[in-house]
């Protein structure tokens, strides 16, 4: 783009004395908090600093309410809803009902449940061996072989529950709190709470299935920023071609043509947000600009791959077909935090039933495969984070957005309906108390009756972890202030280092 009619249009019923008059002192004053801020001479902003116009970067990092344990996340999410009974929620007594109706069991049990009421089979024992690992004696099925090293580092939550046994409000309800699409996601709260580390990169990264197998449920709406300002937005790396669109300038465009068009925009943009400083999302906007032009140079190298010595790929299983792909999105979380991102998410699986986890048939098959594509890479990711230094900083979160049925549904190879009263969780890493089981289901793994803990217990911890509290995270909106973990949330103290 040519910057000269740009600049002439923009430019259009300013004259030069009242573009002098306004800009002067502004642009010498942006120039100086430009040089301060590079010098670590501001300090960190707040929340309201940043969102009120005070700040120039609504991403700048930001003080915590308190000390937090941790500084990022990595959430490997679970697409699809993993079975309890078949991952981190070894059922011994399943075995004796294996076979048996699950109303001998529970007389109440109702067929709506699950997703598909006319397909409820009886009671079906896990398909996997278990056996203990670790120090700590973890019963862990044969489909983690890798994972199973790691159970030391790892707090278990099995007493989960949720309120939607349907994928879409779901995974809004883990992902946001809310069982409804329009509100911010966990991501979005953090950054929004603590800004990014990062200058050059986005806060919050999303990765989603590469092998062609689709977005999970809701889309982006899973990683929107919902009534927060866009900015806190997660950004969602394309699986496949580039994973940011216009991350490469064009061919006939130099780094200085560039440089000026963005230069003349922040300072038409300065001059507009003196007279609306309260608008947040101008300065969301103007700061996208910013963060767009730093991201061309800053987040090809963050994704390269090519730099990391053999060793390293061949750890977490770049080259190996069943988990390259995964693999490869591990390897690149670990260099975003590595790199100041705050927040890491990736989807494991995409749509639904054996695109995901979502084993409604075979689940042998399904979590097997699954399993296989995950096991080694987030493994990898926790070894090589501790061996650096960065998992007492880091936390990693495995969980899916609820869990499924101890029984068969019938029809084909047997596999497992969803199940909203209980889903399993691990959490690794910063502030965690490795090697701990928190909560118990009944003794077939159908309900979470022991510690139970919903979502908003879940989202209270986190946003512990990272020295927030959950009741004080608040942003206006419609004349309420509201927070993450709207009314409820508890604190899980017990698996807290």
């Amino acid at each position: 783009m040519n910057p000269g009619p740009l600049s002439e249009n923009l430019l259009n019923g300013l004259s030069r004395r009242s573009l002098l008059a306004k800009a002067g002192c502004g642009l010498g004053m942006l120039g100086l908090t430009g040089l301060l801020n590079d010098e670590g001479m501001l300090g960190a902003a707040s929340a309201a600093e940043a969102l009120s116009g005070r700040s120039l970067n609504p991403l700048a990092p930001r003080e915590p309410h308190f000390p937090g344990k941790a500084k990022h996340v990595i959430w490997i999410f679970i697409n699809g809803g993993p079975s309890p009974a078949d991952t981190w929620n070894y059922r011994p007594e399943l075995t004796k009902w294996n076979g048996k109706s699950i109303r001998e069991f529970d007389p109440d049990f109702k067929n709506t449940t699950g997703f598909f009421k006319d397909a409820v089979g009886n009671l079906m024992q896990s398909p996997f061996k278990f056996e203990p690992r670790g120090e700590c004696g973890k019963m862990v099925p044969e489909i983690f072989p890798h994972l199973g090293k790691h159970v030391d580092k790892m707090a278990f939550i099995r007493s989960g529950f949720t309120e939607s046994n349907n994928h879409s409000p779901a995974l809004f309800a883990i992902n946001t709190g809310i069982a409804r699409m329009g509100f911010p996601c966990v991501g979005s709260w953090v950054t929004y709470g603590l800004g990014s580390e990062s200058k050059n990169l986005p806060a919050f990264v999303v990765m989603s299935d590469p092998k062609g197998r689709g977005l999970p449920k809701g889309h982006a709406a899973n990683w929107s920023a919902g009534f927060l300002p866009g900015v806190f937005q997660g950004t969602h790396l394309k699986p496949q071609g580039d994973p940011i669109d216009n991350l490469y300038r064009p061919a006939d465009m130099t780094d200085q043509t560039q440089r000026t068009q963005l230069d003349l925009l922040k300072q038409l943009n300065e001059l507009h947000r003196e007279e609306h400083a309260a608008d947040s999302e101008f300065a969301a906007r103007i700061e996208s600009f910013e963060l767009a032009y730093r991201m061309q140079a800053a987040a090809p190298e963050a994704i390269d791959l090519a730099s990391e010595p053999k060793h390293i790929q061949d750890l977490y299983g770049i080259g190996d077909e069943q988990c390259d792909h995964f693999a490869k999105q591990c390897l690149v979380a670990r260099r975003m935090v590595e790199r100041g991102v705050r927040f890491v998410q990736i989807y494991s699986g995409g749509m639904e039933n054996q695109r995901s986890w979502d084993g409604h048939n075979d689940i042998d098959g399904n979590h097997r495969q699954f399993a296989g594509e995950t096991d080694k890479p987030v493994a990898a990711l926790l070894g090589d984070l501790a061996e650096r230094g960065l998992l007492n900083e880091t936390l990693v979160i495995w969980c899916g957005e609820f869990g499924r049925l101890p029984i068969a549904q019938t029809g084909g190879k047997p596999g497992r309906d969803h199940n909203p009263h209980l889903l399993c969780a691990w959490l690794a890493g910063g502030g965690i108390k490795g090697g701990t089981d928190y909560g118990e289901s009944d003794e077939i793994g159908y309900r979470a009756e022991v510690n139970r803990v919903h979502l908003n217990d879940l989202h209270a911890t986190i946003l512990h972890l990272l020295g927030l509290n959950h009741e004080k995270l608040t942003y206006k909106y419609n004349g309420r202030q509201f927070r993450l973990t709207d009314v409820a949330g508890h604190i899980i103290k017990d698996i807290l280092a």
